[in-house]
């Protein structure tokens, strides 16, 4: 006797959890992200500079004025980083990176719901440290964008990945007389809990 399948794949989709999102829905994140500044990040004092990785909890927070479009903010606790000038010396700084971002999820059918999206960070620095002497970087607005996807663990809870890049210059003062500007521009990789209120 031949049984249909039918049944039992209908009832497996309807047992698979989808994280959708609808107009006057929140989501909060919780997690880490990894900011990795690239590889170049130009000259001060008529150096090469370049910037080290750092690994931070990151929070975000979005509401969905529309279904399946979000605005996010992107929060974090300071990330740290020590910018080494070939030849010269090293300064470390701290930094936070609110970035407000529209945010496009792709609805699908299944328990993984890809997104896109773009905005704009703001990033200041502070607590600039360095034996050369007495450093300052300026605060920075650039462009953001992301790309990533959840994958449903609940119809309220989902497990993020994403990557994010942004754009992130920097003008630079040494004892009050600028020796060039930074271009950090960083790719972050972040991995998060989501849940939905």
């Amino acid at each position: 006797m031949k049984l249909s399948l039918a049944p039992a794949l209908v009832a497996l989709m309807a047992a698979t959890p989808v994280f959708a999102q609808s107009a006057g829905d929140w989501t909060v994140g919780v997690g880490v992200g990894w900011v990795s500044p690239k590889s170049d990040n130009g000259l001060l004092a008529g150096a090469a500079t370049s910037v080290d990785n750092d690994l931070r909890p990151t929070l975000t927070v979005e509401y969905f004025p529309w279904n399946n479009v979000g605005i996010e903010l992107l929060a974090a606790t300071p990330f740290e980083h020590t910018a080494t000038i070939s030849g010269v010396g090293t300064a470390t700084t701290k930094h936070l990176p609110p970035t407000l971002s529209l945010v496009y999820h792709i609805p699908t059918a299944g328990k993984v719901t890809p997104f896109v999206g773009a905005g704009i960070n703001y990033t200041t620095f502070f607590s600039e440290e360095s034996a050369l002497g007495v450093v300052k970087l300026d605060d920075s607005f650039g462009l953001a964008v992301k790309a990533g996807f959840d994958v449903a663990i609940s119809d309220k809870g989902a497990l993020r990945t994403e990557v994010r890049w942004m754009d992130i210059d920097s003008d630079v003062t040494l004892d009050g007389a600028p020796i060039g500007t930074v271009n950090i521009d960083p790719v972050v990789f972040g991995l998060s809990y989501v849940m939905k209120f």
